[in-house]
């Protein structure tokens, strides 16, 4: 797939509810589909979204919302679902009709719903919204299909940086508002900080498939890709330098550095967690990771928070990401309609509207628990993000300062998308080798790249 340029920043997540880049989650079995009706076209539709139970501010937030929708569509219930999509059953969901009528699903899984025809197009609902033609091209190029055919509304369009601790950054003699620039830079400072404070400098997530995507992302900075074209699919292509190089760094942080810590095969809760603790040092996230450290893990100074643009290696690059709401291939049509005003309702308008959005934050801004005010990539114009930002700004209650160096640096690299085809899947295929580099110090990363590549595209070519 073709990068982009990245939209100008200076956007504040409204609603608190960061994309965080998770990457898969568990199926509940409260799936019974929405149904239509015979009383005066009235609907019922299940969308994914609610927030979990440990997100009390979220959850209300949701459910006033709702009750909003409702009053002004009367003919359409909404039942809320804390279900998330799981491409592991998705498949049988759908068959059997127990799927959402609305799902949420990350940014690596788009193409591959849309060409195996597992969710709608929706453009010509979406066009009835009046700012529908406002939209960034860049957000819906990678949830179309060859013909410009829409198949979802993305919210909270995000890139990747590199979340630091700014108090260990002091007690290492260390910089906070001058982080790392380079990777060269991150292998100096998690020196520094594990010398000099005992936690570790810097983690790598390493199993639930953020292994490989976490080397992914160490790969567009080092200027290379996992996935390259071939005719008219893609195949893997794990044996190039640059994901050899990402992978030597982290073998000399770990082994020869001892600067990553003894704690090993962590996915993305765990660090954050550890983080949260004041544990580790730097990690690669997004600024959403801010409102989970406070609000999931009970971060108690979160101004030691900090977040950079994503250290370079001559790729001048990071990957994107978001969330994005679809709507599945089986839904009927009165109901897909209804699911499309919900979703512009709910996840458009919040980042258009300069009253909606303020409406939004100062309701979880009663909250003390909420994050308002988290940056993140407007999904719009710069000129209508800045209209955003003033309704919200007597909200917010992050320590926007800290945030800065992020605002500052992520303009000037190249925004990658994940790899186009069955991303998931690739990741965990990764998550062995990078497992093996973090564990093992006689690892063969030569032998364990040809081993992982042949299994990818194996599954690649199930996949097709």
């Amino acid at each position: 797939m073709a990068t982009t340029r990245p939209f100008r920043l200076g956007a504040l997540l409204l609603s608190g509810i960061a994309g965080a880049g998770l990457l898969t989650a568990c199926g509940g079995d409260d799936n019974a589909g929405g149904s239509g009706g015979d009383d005066g076209g009235a609907v019922t539709i299940r969308v994914q979204g609610l927030p979990p139970g440990t997100d009390q501010a979220g959850q209300d937030q949701f459910n006033a919302k709702i009750a909003e929708f409702e009053e002004q569509n009367p003919d359409i219930t909404i039942e809320a679902s804390t279900n998330e999509y799981d491409p592991q059953t998705f498949s049988t969901l759908l068959a059997g009709g127990g799927v959402e009528d609305v799902i949420r699903v990350p940014l690596t899984e788009p193409q591959g719903l849309i060409q195996r025809g597992q969710v709608q197009p929706i453009t010509q609902l979406l066009d009835e919204w009046e700012h529908a033609d406002e939209i960034n091209p860049q957000v819906l190029e990678p949830i179309s299909d060859a013909d410009g055919e829409v198949y979802g509304v993305p919210r909270s369009p995000f890139a990747l940086g590199l979340v630091y601790n700014r108090a260990l950054f002091e007690q290492a003699g260390l910089d906070p508002d001058a982080p790392p620039a380079t990777w060269d830079d991150v292998r100096a400072a998690a020196q520094a900080i594990s010398s000099a404070t005992g936690a570790a400098g810097f983690v790598h997530e390493s199993k639930d498939g953020t292994g490989g995507w976490q080397l992914t992302m160490m790969t567009y900075a080092h200027g290379g890709e996992l996935e390259r074209p071939d005719g008219d699919t893609y195949v893997a292509d794990f044996q190039n330098d640059a994901v050899r190089d990402s992978l030597q760094l982290l073998k000399e942080m770990r082994w020869t550095d001892q600067s990553m810590g003894e704690s090993q095969l962590l996915n993305q809760d765990d660090v954050i967690r550890q983080f949260a603790a004041g544990q580790v040092g730097m990690f690669m996230g997004t600024p959403g990771t801010y409102r989970l450290a406070k609000q999931n893990f009970g971060m108690e100074d979160t101004a030691d928070y900090g977040v950079t643009s994503m250290p370079q290696a001559g790729g001048d690059a990071t990957m994107s990401g978001g969330e994005i709401f679809m709507v599945p291939a089986s839904v009927p049509e009165d109901r897909a309609a209804a699911a499309v005003k919900w979703m512009v309702f709910y996840y458009a308008e919040p980042q258009y509207d300069p009253e909606v959005a303020a409406a939004e934050a100062e309701a979880l801004a009663q909250d003390p628990a909420a994050a308002v005010g988290v940056p993140t990539l407007p999904m719009f114009d710069e000129a209508q993000q800045q209209l955003i930002n003033e309704a919200i700004a007597p909200f917010v209650n992050v320590e926007l300062e800290n945030f800065q160096p992020y605002l500052t640096g992520t303009p000037e690299l190249e925004l990658k998308p994940e790899p186009p085809l069955n991303a998931q899947a690739l990741y965990q295929v990764l998550d062995p080798v990078v497992q093996a580099v973090l564990t093992d110090p006689d690892a063969d990363i030569d032998a364990l790249l040809a081993s992982a590549e042949d299994e990818a595209n194996r599954q690649l070519a199930a996949a097709r």
